[in-house]
């Protein structure tokens, strides 16, 4: 048999050594710390600003109340002291203590102001009216408006280009001894707001300190916490740094938080997975090396044979053996290479696949081996999707095919058109390698509601259930059928298996049911393909 022309492969090696080469992705620039820090530390310093804010403001009303208190004080202690004298004149009893006590503090800018005024008989007070100054400076700045009597008010000034706070308390005396004459008296107490303005700075700056701390601790906090939780993971780190290249055992998990475990777990099934792969490659190339082995042994004693012979008959007989078994290995070659191609890389169909007629590729295997099965005495049928059948018509048609490649595909499938004809290649070149001199095999396409189908149909002696899944394995011969055909690599179904699920298909053994033989037996090898969506 001519052997077929390959895809291009790519063994699992270069694959891995093309994926090493890539640049890994670059880690993202912020850790776990950085992330944590950014989504707490925010919400963290607007609570503790607002908090802060809110303790400020009920310290500061705090202050000002007590300061306004300590204001108020000499202001009663004055309207206590103002009385009618005899002669209807108004005077402050103990002045000097009063004032005394006021300026005790020895804070700057501090100012007492008692002004009378007199109420007209049967009249009301004139604000405008002139104001006697009984004791203190004059000129302290006046409430807005008139406060009601005893009823004290503090209102901010400015006073000789200085803010001051002043207290006033306005009151009504009576002279009991001029009956109708009435005076009213405003007393006010002033004193410099840079002590208070100080206090209050030093409120703000206390807020201030208490929530840096607070926050600088929070920050250390969850730098600590997550470099403590992180202790496992870099563990792992060491361990997997420090381990050989060939060791691929799985990584311990215990320890680690239990919300990390499901990282360890993929870990852990990624090494698994690569741990079968490297596998399957020792397990390939030691089974490639065993076949390819005993062939070019062959080729080594045929052509130490030849050299030794000196009859030119015997030695050109020698030379057509060596022939023969180049071809043979040569096919075996050409099955390894294939073989690693069709499992490279994921079962999926490749990207960008175009749109193959699977009923012209079938016909085209079928007018391709034709000359091997008559070759071999066998009757080698095909049955075209469209309801043509007998390989007279595939013959006859082979010349018109190229017009209807132009056409519309008879039965599309989104695959590769090269993989699927070495498919169906290994398919047919099996079911003509296996099926005894005389025998027949059909090839049929045909569709369902969804799926493409191709089946290759033999009658040889066909395969035990038992052993339809094995013979996939590679390297695997169906040595129960006692034929010399069953000397093969063992290759061809697991090429065609490989092939069909990189397209999205399957194949499926079962028994045949020829007609001429009913009661069971033969092989029906049937490839099965999505139907291409228009």
């Amino acid at each position: 048999m001519e052997p077929q022309p390959q895809p291009a492969a790519t063994s699992p090696a270069t694959a891995a050594e093309q994926q090493q080469q890539q640049p890994s992705p670059r880690p993202q620039r912020f850790g776990i710390r950085a992330r944590l820090l950014a989504l707490l530390l925010p919400g963290l310093v607007v609570l503790l600003a607002l908090d802060s804010w809110s303790d400020y403001r009920a310290l500061t009303d705090s202050l000002v109340v007590a300061y306004d208190q300590s204001l108020l004080e000499p202001v009663q202690a004055l309207a206590n002291g103002i009385v009618v004298a005899s002669d209807g004149s108004v005077r402050v009893q103990e002045p000097f203590s009063i004032q005394a006590m006021f300026e005790s503090t020895r804070l700057r800018y501090k100012y007492l102001h008692v002004g009378v005024q007199r109420i007209p008989k049967g009249g009301t007070l004139d604000v405008n009216s002139p104001e006697t100054t009984l004791m203190g400076v004059p000129g302290l700045p006046r409430p807005a408006h008139r406060p009601p009597d005893g009823t004290p008010v503090f209102y901010d000034a400015v006073y000789q280009q200085h803010p001051v706070r002043v207290a006033a308390l306005r009151q009504t005396v009576y002279d009991n001894v001029h009956p109708g004459e009435a005076y009213s008296v405003l007393i006010q107490a002033a004193e410099g707001t840079g002590p208070r303005t100080e206090a209050q700075a030093e409120t703000l700056r206390q807020e201030f300190l208490r929530d840096t701390r607070m926050v600088v601790v929070m920050a250390l906090l969850v730098w600590l916490g997550v470099a403590w939780t992180l202790r496992p993971l870099e563990r792992l780190r060491r361990s997997l740094r420090e381990r050989p290249r060939d060791d691929l055992t799985p990584l311990d998990a215990s320890g680690v938080p239990h919300e990390v475990a499901p990282l360890v777990d993929a870990v852990n099934h990624h090494i698994a997975g690569h741990r079968r792969m490297v596998a399957e490659q020792s397990q390939f190339l030691a089974d490639a090396s065993h076949q390819l082995r005993t062939p070019l042994s062959i080729l080594s004693i045929q052509a130490g044979y030849a050299v030794r012979e000196t009859d030119p008959a015997r030695m050109r007989e020698s030379l057509q053996a060596i022939v023969v078994q180049l071809a043979r290995t040569r096919r075996l070659s050409e099955q390894l290479l294939a073989l690693a191609h069709a499992t490279a890389g994921d079962e999926a169909a490749p990207a960008g696949a175009a749109v193959a007629d699977l009923n012209a590729i079938a016909r085209g295997v079928v007018l391709q081996y034709l000359p091997l099965a008559r070759e071999n005495d066998q009757d080698l049928g095909w049955v075209d999707a469209r309801g043509d059948i007998g390989t007279d018509d595939a013959e006859g048609s082979d010349e018109s095919s190229d017009d209807d490649e132009d056409d519309t595909p008879v039965l599309p499938v989104a695959a590769n058109a090269a993989e699927l004809h070495e498919v169906l290649a290994n398919l047919v070149h099996n079911a003509i390698k296996y099926t005894p001199r005389g025998g027949n095999i059909t090839v049929t396409v045909r569709r369902d509601a969804t799926h493409a189908l191709a089946e290759v149909c033999d009658s040889g002696p066909g395969i035990a259930p038992e052993r339809r899944e094995s013979v996939f394995e590679r390297f695997n011969r169906d040595s129960a059928t006692g034929t010399a055909a069953a000397q093969g690599a063992g290759l061809g179904l697991t090429i065609a298996r490989g092939y069909a699920r990189r397209n999205g298909g399957e194949i499926e053994l079962s028994n045949a049911d020829t007609p001429e033989r009913p009661n069971g037996g033969g092989l029906r090898a049937t490839l099965r393909l999505p139907l291409h969506a228009a």
